[in-house]
């Protein structure tokens, strides 16, 4: 990393028990003694964090960056990170998502959540790194694909470009036509239909039906919505 750019300011590297980060501080700064180390862990598993703050070690929950879950650190690598690192950051697991994510879209990487720890400091912690040249090792990509299909689709759902649209119609010959036309006429693109008659509808005569809807952004969702009432249809989009 150092070889391919030199004039690096800071390296982010995730933490579990701290080997890793302990060696990658101790390369970097006998190559360039300037440079400055920061580890970054998840909110429920901040071992190392706690340690360096002289507080007891609370650990626990689930996260899906097991590859740094690890409820206690090692003395060597808490040692040489007193020295070396300049601190540890906690991030959350939305933003551990969202890492995950940005990787695959924009890099076309795939990482698992340990191995985008680095990257989901920058984004939840983004102000202390403006205008600084940071380097982000990608630790791991040992993702199962049902997990990684799950972070996808919360992460589409986060952004608002997939949307649910709970509707209530009448419950008469092309309601369902019709407010489907509206939805394709606004540009939104449906993913599924649930049609329900029993459960959480105020009246036998008023079915609420359920879209699943691809938008652009949440912008173009809250278009839709408008363009739904526009024709007083009653919606709620989550």
């Amino acid at each position: 990393m150092l070889a391919a750019v030199p004039d690096l300011d800071l390296i982010v590297v995730p933490v579990g028990g701290g080997g890793l980060i302990s060696g990658i501080a101790t390369a970097a700064k006998a190559l360039k003694p300037s440079i400055r180390v920061l580890g970054v862990e998840s909110r429920n598993y901040p071992s190392m964090h706690q340690r360096l703050a002289g507080i007891p070690v609370e650990c626990g929950g689930d996260t899906i960056a097991e590859g740094i879950a690890v409820k206690d650190v090692g003395a060597t690598a808490l040692s040489i990170i007193r020295e070396q690192v300049e601190e540890v950051v906690v991030v959350e697991e939305e933003t551990i998502e969202r890492a995950v994510v940005a990787l695959i879209e924009i890099e076309k990487t795939v990482a698992e959540g340990a191995g985008a720890a680095g990257l989901a400091a920058l984004l939840q912690h983004g102000t202390r790194f403006a205008g600084r040249r940071v380097g982000v090792p990608i630790s791991g990509g040992n993702i199962d694909s049902r997990v990684l299909a799950s972070v996808l689709m919360r992460g589409l759902v986060r952004d608002g470009r997939l949307v649910r649209l709970r509707v209530t119609m009448p419950d008469v010959s092309g309601s369902l036509a019709n407010v489907a036309a509206v939805i394709a006429q606004a540009g939104g693109n449906i993913v599924e239909i649930q049609h329900q008659r029993i459960f959480g509808t105020s009246s036998v005569r008023s079915p609420e039906v359920e879209f699943l809807v691809e938008t652009r952004d949440r912008d173009h969702t809250d278009a839709l919505v408008r363009a739904l009432q526009e024709k007083s249809i009653k919606v709620f989009a989550s």
